[in-house]
């Protein structure tokens, strides 16, 4: 039975989507690869930056068997070198049929 996951990616600084430096865009780039590889093997519903005006941050949804599987996502990401997350377990997740 799968396990659900809401994750949080939180920038280093508030400013971090308006003024990333070259290398800072490069990891994110490698993120976006990243996590779109998951996405395609069916592990990720959906994931992207949430536009709040409190302050940009990244949001994924993840369907596991394990939470060591999100543990593992996480720490092989490129962002997790720059930015940090939060992992939210979820009770259920509703399909759109």
């Amino acid at each position: 039975m799968k396990k659900y996951f809401y994750l949080k990616l939180v920038p280093c600084r508030p400013t971090f989507s308006q003024d990333m430096t070259p290398e800072e865009r490069a990891i994110m780039l490698k993120h976006v690869t990243y996590w779109t590889d998951w996405m395609n093997r069916g592990f990720v519903l959906a994931f992207g930056p949430v536009m709040d005006p409190k302050g940009v941050f990244g949001v994924g949804i993840v369907a596991v068997n394990t939470e060591e599987e999100v543990n593992a996502f996480i720490a092989n990401d490129p962002a997790a070198t720059i930015n940090t997350y939060e992992v939210y377990p979820m009770r259920a997740i509703v399909p759109n049929k």
